[in-house]
């Protein structure tokens, strides 16, 4: 099956036109956004860029938090988490690259609860495909991709950012 992968700038224009949307809908001074390593930290970092806000997005590394350490143990690099000082009461705006399963997303809502108790946390991802193994569902998506089930889209940056497809083993 040859996927042809879409462009990254209209991508990440459209994940900035909806993020946009609903920060203003939730009200921008209360909206922080949190990426998730590695991908979804550079994507937070972009979208901070274009939205022109000040404040530098957090960004959450899942490794301890993952519930496939025993298959595999930790990842080569461990980075430090970063968040903002008080994330009580925010709009948490978390970001990641690609949402398919769902895990890493619960397991960054496990880190992100760990540092507060945000109002509300809206998913954005910059590519959703199939194949959820759990209940989590993005707010904002800038565009499904349908892969064969032996292949992965993985997000390569941070300069310039651009997708590959990667084939899994068996």
């Amino acid at each position: 099956m040859k996927i042809d992968l879409p462009d990254i700038e209209p991508l990440l224009a459209a994940l900035t036109e909806r993020v946009a949307a609903l920060a203003e809908a939730e009200g921008p001074s209360r909206c922080t956004l949190v990426g998730i390593h590695q991908g979804g930290a550079w994507l937070a970092q972009a979208l901070q860029q274009r939205l022109g806000w000040q404040d530098a997005p957090g960004t959450l590394d899942i490794a301890f938090y993952r519930d496939d350490l025993t298959r595999g143990g930790l990842p080569d690099a461990v980075r430090p988490s970063r968040m903002p000082l008080d994330i009580d009461d925010r709009i948490i705006i978390l970001v990641d690259d690609i949402l398919y399963t769902g895990r890493t997303i619960r397991a960054a809502l496990n880190e992100l609860f760990d540092y507060g108790r945000p109002a509300a946390v809206r998913l954005a991802v910059l590519l959703e495909r199939s194949g959820r193994q759990l209940p989590i569902a993005a707010d904002i998506v800038a565009a499904p991709i349908d892969l064969a089930p032996r292949q992965r889209v993985k997000l390569r940056g941070p300069d310039p950012l651009h997708l590959v497809i990667e084939e899994a083993s068996p």
